[in-house]
């Protein structure tokens, strides 16, 4: 628990930290609204998820297959310092045209939703890991409730529909281009991981054909 602890704290700092130093400023009211969501989840994450899991998220790639590690860091780099980068900059420069704030805030409403269902998620899923592996010596095994009933990452689609949203919420257009990219590489990370699992998780070619969509049902 502790050492989640100050992961979260050191994310929250350097996601600030992107932000306000490629802005060249700190006085951006949606920045600030979004890092007080982004500690809001880290928290309730925190609180919610099994100390077991913690402890597994904790180990970060050490564990992962080499071609998942690389797709999981640019993962990581392009939805946030990329983004959150790409927006700063775009509010010190002004290349984006500006959004109304009643935009942003809704925007900023459907990241915290995107979040909220990937917390769900990660509440339902005790297997909920940062790398894809069997983890075998935790009893690995399928999970087809709560989000999971409808597709089959809702950790990923969650995700995405946050990241997606995230610099519309900080009125950046040119935002998108890197969250866009990222998205991609979560694509490609799900096609290897349901290989993974196809092949090592008891059920899952089962549950495959129970639930047919990935991440938005009747798209994919």
């Amino acid at each position: 628990m502790a050492l989640a602890v100050l992961e979260t704290a050191a994310s929250v700092l350097l996601l600030a930290g992107a932000l306000f130093a490629s802005a060249g400023e700190v006085r951006w009211p949606m920045a600030w609204a979004f890092l007080l969501v982004y500690a809001g989840f880290a928290v309730v994450a925190l609180l919610a998820v099994s100390p077991s899991l913690l402890a597994e998220r904790s180990s970060l790639l050490a564990r992962g297959e080499r071609g998942d590690v690389v797709l999981s860091i640019a993962f990581a780099l392009l939805l946030y310092p990329g983004t959150l980068i790409a927006c700063g900059l775009d509010r010190r420069f002004g290349w984006s045209a500006p959004l109304p704030v009643l935009a942003q805030a809704s925007a900023l409403g459907l990241f915290v939703a995107g979040y909220g269902f990937a917390l769900w998620a990660m509440r339902a899923n005790p297997f909920f890991s940062t790398v894809v592996r069997i983890q075998s010596e935790r009893g690995h095994r399928l999970v087809d409730r709560g989000p999971y009933q409808w597709v089959r990452h809702p950790g990923y689609a969650g995700a995405v529909v946050a990241h997606l949203a995230l610099p519309l919420s900080l009125g950046s257009w040119c935002g998108l281009a890197p969250a866009v990219l990222g998205c991609v590489v979560v694509a490609l990370r799900i096609v290897g991981e349901e290989r993974t699992l196809r092949s090592g998780l008891a059920g899952y070619p089962e549950y495959v054909l129970r639930v047919r969509w990935r991440l938005v049902p009747g798209v994919w």
